[in-house]
């Protein structure tokens, strides 16, 4: 297994599996490209333990080898972890954010219920403000205290993740997951159910009301998040805005009209996942 091999391998996984990423990630040169494929790879596989179809106690074990795997990349021939070990050794790659995915991934084994927006916040920074951070550290930064930027693309990625779990409403609970506060969903009078026809019910309108505003609360983060771009370089930045752009779009088109995820699960076509990387290369 030459690092050469692993970097191909990991870039056929971006391609095929990063709906959304891949349109940032091919934005920029190509060291970084590999990098952040290497890193998306891994991510990508952690993901994948917990949505999986194996049983529940092998869910576990896999999770717990990925721990295991990671205190020993060095020594490993497997495609994903000789490109993270590269990566790693090229770039301040946090390899214990990792770790806090696993984390993040562990709760989602289970039946799913959130009661507050705080434990909302802890859960989104386990799987999604850990990515903003891996990633973070490929893009590199301008002289500036990395302890703040850290924070800033910790904020995008809870942005993102916001943004997720209102796409994934229904399917999330089909999967016996409800990330929405349970206090807030009370607040609003809102609740989460299926009529016969596997539609999200809302007959008086009160989970569209607790979605425009949880909608609007993820455009804050959004705000928090992309401090950052000042920071970063010109192909850094537009990979980056391009990334969180189309998930961007995604919030704006459910917060307009939050019927739209009722029934499905909410995608940008491709022409306008390109037209946003196009957009976010221009404005760099």
């Amino acid at each position: 297994m030459t690092v050469a091999d692993a970097y191909t391998a990991c870039l056929d996984i971006t391609k095929s599996e990063a709906r959304n990423f891949y349109y940032g990630i091919r934005l920029l040169p190509t060291p970084k490209r590999n990098a952040l494929s290497a890193l998306y790879a891994l991510a990508r596989r952690i993901d994948d333990i917990g949505d999986g179809d194996l049983p529940l106690a092998d869910k576990r074990t896999a999770l717990a080898t990925v721990r295991k795997d990671l205190g020993r990349i060095d020594d490993l021939n497997d495609p994903v972890y000789v490109a993270v070990a590269d990566a790693a050794r090229r770039y301040p790659v946090p390899l214990g954010a990792f770790e806090e995915l696993v984390d993040g991934v562990e709760t989602d084994l289970g039946d799913v219920r959130i009661a507050d927006f705080d434990e909302l916040v802890v859960y989104c920074r386990r799987v999604a403000g850990s990515v903003g951070r891996l990633c973070l550290s490929i893009f590199g930064t301008a002289d500036a205290d990395f302890e703040m930027l850290s924070q800033y693309a910790d904020q995008l990625g809870i942005a993102l993740q916001q943004t997720n779990i209102l796409r994934d409403i229904r399917e999330d609970f089909g999967n016996g997951r409800i990330y929405l506060p349970a206090d807030e969903l009370e607040r609003f009078g809102a609740r989460i159910a299926l009529d016969e026809h596997g539609v999200l019910e809302d007959p008086q309108g009160r989970l569209a009301g607790y979605i425009r505003y949880a909608a609007g609360r993820a455009q804050d983060w959004y705000s928090l998040g992309w401090r950052l771009l000042p920071y970063l370089d010109r192909r850094s930045g537009a990979s980056c805005r391009a990334m969180s752009g189309i998930y961007h779009h995604l919030l704006r088109r459910i917060g307009a009209n939050p019927v739209l995820v009722y029934d499905r699960r909410l995608s940008l076509s491709t022409a306008e996942k390109a037209q946003v990387a196009l957009a976010s290369l221009v404005r760099s």
